[in-house]
């Protein structure tokens, strides 16, 4: 049965002081995440915050541990190769 692994992070956006700023910086960081890691990713909330967004990030596999493990392995890369986007709040969760 196939398994969908969803991470949900909270990030602020310290440095955009408008949704023009907002939507390049989460265009530069979702279009990483697509290329590094192959998964879907999207804005889910907060789109009218200027400084602040909820950012889902998805795989399909076989394995709740391998879907965890890998969405565990976007939120570091998230934290080391964005610092200037701090994450709030991040949730995995396996369905």
């Amino acid at each position: 049965m196939p398994t969908i692994g969803l991470l949900v992070i909270h990030i602020h956006l310290p440095h955009s002081l408008s949704l023009k700023q907002k939507r390049s910086l989460l265009k530069s960081l979702l279009n990483r995440l697509r290329k590094e890691f192959n998964i879907s990713v999207a804005e889910i909330g907060l789109n009218d915050h200027w400084q602040e967004s909820l950012i889902a990030c998805a795989v399909v596999c076989n394995d709740c541990a391998f879907a965890t493990h890998s969405l565990q392995k976007v939120h570091t890369f998230i934290e080391n190769q964005f610092p200037n986007l701090p994450i709030l709040d991040h949730r995995i969760e396996c369905f």
